[in-house]
């Protein structure tokens, strides 16, 4: 008997001191890794400001997707099955959301995403939930700014078909542009192309007014450098997926006056918490933060909002509470999810300026 009141203890005490498992799976390796360090980075500092929930220590278990389709489900797996967590933040790509989200949504784990903009990404799942906005909002407000602040009326689409985020991010500035009054035509490539003369020599040929870009930030930069070198001196444009310092470094004077869609900019966002955020992450990283790394801190805080709301450290009831955040006070601005998932909010325009990312307006599509 005494035995059977030991084991009954110890295991009374494991679970009154059991810490709440949140798995983080981002691309720390690979062709975006940058993306996966920055997002990262507003994590921990979100998780050193409120490491707990529910008066229990959050632990998080950081996987490496490697920037692949593949091993972004293989990740999802992983820290479901052998870390037994009840949530994920992730994944940053749109395409390892959409391959790392089916098994989530099979599993009946929640997963937020930091910065995946694919409505894709969100649709007809339960599970899966995201703390950007999404592409129907990035595309028409790049559209919107193209249109009406840089008086162009003629675009060439450059779009990558391997990528979900690409295809999308096209398709809606297409619509919008074409709402606006604006034509255009595309031109395609692929993920890990480095050589882009022949789409570009063709897309100047047809005169356009801007070059809108609807990939990452290596293929960004060389088709800057590129475009240059072709005598194009025209606007470029491009979609979040530009937002890194690797842009810069790549691209170097090419990509000066590079304009793109974002989520966040210090001077942009209007929260109490945005100035917190700031602050904090000069302090520990030396350096101002850029909209991953915002993105990154707000996953975390909404994440652990829901939980709160929860009750208790439950999949179900934290997806449901997901859902159910409305006005919530991140880096980014206020935070409402809606009922598909997906978080409500304007879009900040930002662009390379002397060699840094420089605010330069605040566009809400929802005011065209």
């Amino acid at each position: 008997m005494k035995k059977f009141l030991l084991a009954l203890v110890l295991v009374l005490s494991l679970v009154l001191f059991a810490n709440i498992k949140v798995g983080v799976v981002l691309p720390m390796t690979g062709g975006i890794a940058a993306f996966g360090e920055m997002s990262w980075q507003g994590i921990e500092l979100a998780h050193e400001m409120y490491p707990k929930v529910l008066g229990e220590q959050i632990d998080l278990v950081l996987v490496d997707n490697r920037s692949e389709k593949t091993e972004a489900a293989n990740a999802v797996s992983r820290v479901i099955d052998k870390e037994k967590v009840v949530a994920i933040i992730g994944e940053v790509a749109s395409a390892h959301s959409l391959a790392g989200g089916a098994v989530a949504e099979r599993k009946h784990i929640p997963m937020l995403t930091s910065s995946s903009t694919n409505p894709l990404v969100t649709n007809r799942k339960k599970y899966v939930s995201r703390v950007c906005f999404i592409d129907p909002y990035q595309g028409a407000a790049a559209a919107i700014f193209a249109y009406k602040n840089l008086n162009a009326k003629k675009a060439a689409v450059f779009i990558d078909v391997e990528q979900d985020y690409s295809v999308g991010l096209a398709n809606f500035f297409k619509k919008k542009f074409q709402e606006l009054g604006g034509n255009y035509f595309i031109e395609f490539f692929k993920t890990g192309d480095q050589e882009f003369s022949a789409q570009l020599t063709d897309a100047i040929n047809k005169n356009p007014d801007v070059l809108y870009i609807t990939g990452y930030y290596p293929e960004i930069s060389l088709f800057a450098r590129q475009a240059r070198m072709l005598g194009f001196k025209g606007p470029i444009l491009a979609g979040d997926g530009a937002e890194a310092p690797e842009l810069i470094k790549i691209g170097g004077d090419a990509v000066e006056g590079l304009y793109y869609t974002t989520h966040f900019h210090p001077k942009g966002a209007a929260t109490d918490m945005t100035k917190v955020f700031v602050e904090k992450f000069k302090e520990k990283y030396g350096s101002e933060p850029g909209a991953m790394h915002a993105l990154g801190f707000d996953a975390y805080l909404v994440l652990r909002k829901a939980i709160e709301m929860a009750g208790k450290a439950d999949p179900k009831a934290i997806a449901k509470a997901i859902r159910e955040v409305k006005n919530f006070p991140g880096a980014t601005g206020m935070i409402t999810i809606n009922k598909n998932g997906d978080a409500e909010k304007s879009v900040v325009i930002d662009m390379v300026k002397n060699g840094e990312f420089t605010y330069v307006t605040t566009i809400n599509p929802a005011n065209y």
